[in-house]
């Protein structure tokens, strides 16, 4: 019974990998067939702006940056509506810094030179940091609504200013998980849940089946059954000598 279930649990498992698999492969084959939005379709305010996409301006020294995003630390992003991420800027330079903008993009995991979509551009009018100061900045942006649910790398830029000197800095650059409006479950973790809640019910049933059979073993175990004559030549045989004997063989001598 032990090695059944043991066997079909590895069963299930390779089935799941498999699964799992050609889920991926599936949300990557859509991802590829969807809809690449060219750089020159940005939003763009301003001809100074240009340089956003372009990726040619360096961070400042003495300049952190980091983010957060807020109520959704499984970095959730649902197609169709605003997510919110908060910059924190951190200026140990010795000069104040002023902040122009910022700019995401969306981009195949492992293959930035596939941009899927260029996100919301938003700029800053007299928003700056002064040196030893720190300051946090939100960066909203939405996906589109007909995005294929999976996931997608994102990198989030922030564009300011030292001395009339412009720098960049990337404040995120790793993997969101886009999912359908609505959803709080993508379909690997709904399977995921469903998988652990199967494998729960087998290992009970497995240990179930081996009470039943420790318990069917413990009810046939044969009775010992202590004799009592055995006993009584054991008894006999210490009492040999004795007064207690020679009493009893008295008492048995009368009666013949």
């Amino acid at each position: 019974m032990g090695i059944r279930v043991f066997s079909f649990l590895v069963a299930l498992l390779l089935i799941a990998s498999l699964v799992i698999q050609v889920v991926r492969c599936q949300s990557e084959a859509d991802v590829d067939a969807t809809e690449v939005v060219e750089r020159d379709d940005l939003s763009i305010v301003g001809d100074d702006t240009q340089v956003l996409g372009d990726g040619t301006l360096s961070p400042a020294p003495g300049v952190d940056t980091t983010c957060v995003f807020p109520k959704n630390a499984a970095k959730l992003v649902s197609a169709g509506e605003v997510t919110e991420i908060l910059v924190g800027m951190h200026n140990v330079g010795k000069s104040t810094l002023n902040v122009i903008a910022m700019h995401g993009s969306l981009h195949l995991p492992l293959d930035h030179h596939m941009l899927v979509q260029n996100l919301t551009m938003q700029e800053f009018f007299k928003a700056s940091v002064p040196f030893a100061a720190q300051a946090t900045f939100p960066y909203n942006f939405a996906v589109s609504k007909f995005l294929q649910p999976g996931l997608f790398d994102l990198v989030g830029t922030i564009v300011y200013e030292i001395d009339q000197q412009r720098y960049q800095s990337v404040f995120y650059n790793g993997t969101v998980e886009v999912v359908e409006a609505g959803s709080f479950l993508s379909m690997e973790s709904v399977f995921l849940v469903t998988f652990g809640a199967a494998l729960i019910g087998l290992f009970g049933l497995w240990a179930y089946g081996q009470i039943q059979q420790f318990s069917k073993k413990t009810k046939s175990a044969p009775k010992m059954e202590v004799g009592t004559r055995a006993t009584d030549a054991d008894m006999d045989e210490w009492l040999q000598g004795t007064a207690y004997a020679q009493s009893l063989s008295n008492k048995s001598k009368k009666k013949k």
